[in-house]
């Protein structure tokens, strides 16, 4: 069901974001950083639920992590757009 979500709201982030007039690279941006929102949110949920306290550290820190992964690997794909002249800005 969680899956079912994360696809849903990537297709929702996806089609609003073709209504945007950004660069494909830009919306390559934000879904890459909506998708890693999803699975961090699922993670802290899961955290929540955990039956231990080491669990629930060890869920919320791959939280962060994801988050963390999700704004490098966008930022990244931002700076290669800015870099080969395709940017919008």
């Amino acid at each position: 069901m969680k899956l079912t979500t994360v696809l849903a709201v990537a297709f929702g982030v996806g089609a609003l974001s073709a209504c945007n007039n950004n660069t494909p690279q830009e919306q390559t941006a934000d879904n890459i950083e909506a998708n890693a929102e999803n699975v961090a949110d699922n993670l802290e949920e899961a955290a929540d639920n955990a039956s231990t306290d080491n669990g629930e550290d060890a869920l919320n820190n791959k939280a962060d992590a994801v988050r963390e992964q999700g704004e490098k690997t966008a930022d990244s794909v931002r700076t290669s757009a800015d870099a080969d002249g395709n940017s919008a800005n």
